[in-house]
């Protein structure tokens, strides 16, 4: 194992100095480097390969859970285990970041409280039955940009979303639309969010009113009655955001564009539905 660490890295450090960091002789490195390699070496090596070449796919975002399956959807049959032992071996891990605080949820307004008709049980039969709402946030060097989306239940797609620099029930309302006019969903959809003022709004409940949706809102400062969205928006900052230094609010949309489009929906692989992409998932239901 520390010969093939040395043979990893021969390319970046010197070898005589890996060997003597490593307790072993240069004279046994090259003796193990001009052995023939085993079937199994041989094996190990083209999957690392494929390995590097998914986690660069992904950008860094996948680990070892949605490599396995990339990998066997494309034909591979390594076991997961194998698979997590090759990454941790070659220092191929995804990416991850803390986060930044900022307060977007104000619960204490005069508006009405819908009840929260999901109560935690995060699953819907089909598309548009169930939708899940929550606003985020993102620094820039021009100050902060939020992030409204809404989240299909069934299928976990973002179906709708907006971004500004303000907090007005505009934003959410947006997002909102969006879904609206994409989706075009029937009457009794439940529309779950946080209790604060944007959603809570006459111009947001009159909203859905209109569309003949039942609202739901969690209970108060309670995160986890939200917990699909709060994951998305989780997996949003730890793959992308907290990553990037934006210069300017419009940098940062046509970034969170470009993901939630070109990859959350389209491509990435949903723990959550079976490790397939919430495309796939909506098409199951077609």
């Amino acid at each position: 194992m520390r010969f093939r660490f040395i043979e990893d890295r021969r390319a970046d450090y010197p070898v005589k100095t890996m060997c003597r960091v490593l307790g072993v002789s240069p004279a046994g490195y090259y003796a193990w480097r001009s052995r023939p390699e085993s079937p199994r070496a041989a094996a190990n090596r083209e999957l690392l390969q494929d390995i590097k070449r998914v986690h660069r796919d992904s950008h860094g975002r996948y680990g070892s859970p949605r490599i396995h399956v990339e990998l066997k959807a494309q034909g591979h049959h390594a076991s997961r285990g194998r698979i997590e032992r090759q990454m941790r071996c070659h220092g191929v891990r995804a990416i991850s970041a803390g986060p930044r605080r900022c307060r977007t949820t104000d619960s204490g307004h005069g508006f009405p409280i819908a009840p929260n008709l999901l109560g935690r049980n995060f699953s819907a039969a089909m598309r548009n039955q169930v939708w899940l709402a929550d606003i985020t946030y993102v620094w820039t060097g021009q100050g902060w940009l939020y992030l409204a989306a809404i989240m299909d239940l069934y299928s976990r797609r973002i179906v709708g979303w907006a971004m500004d620099e303000h907090l007005r029930a505009e934003l959410p309302l947006t997002a909102l639309r969006m879904a609206i006019k994409g989706q075009k969903p029937g009457p009794g959809l439940i529309h779950h969010s946080d209790r604060g003022t944007q959603y809570a709004s006459t111009e947001y409940r009159h909203a859905l009113q209109a569309a003949s949706f039942r609202a739901s809102m969690s209970r108060r400062a309670d995160c986890y009655d939200n917990a699909p969205m709060e994951s998305f928006f989780h997996t949003l900052k730890t793959e992308l955001i907290h990553h990037r230094q934006y210069a300017t609010r419009d940098q940062a949309q046509r970034d969170i564009f470009a993901y939630v489009e070109g990859f959350y929906n389209q491509r990435r692989r949903h723990s959550a539905i079976g490790y397939i992409s919430p495309v796939e998932m909506e098409l199951k239901s077609a």
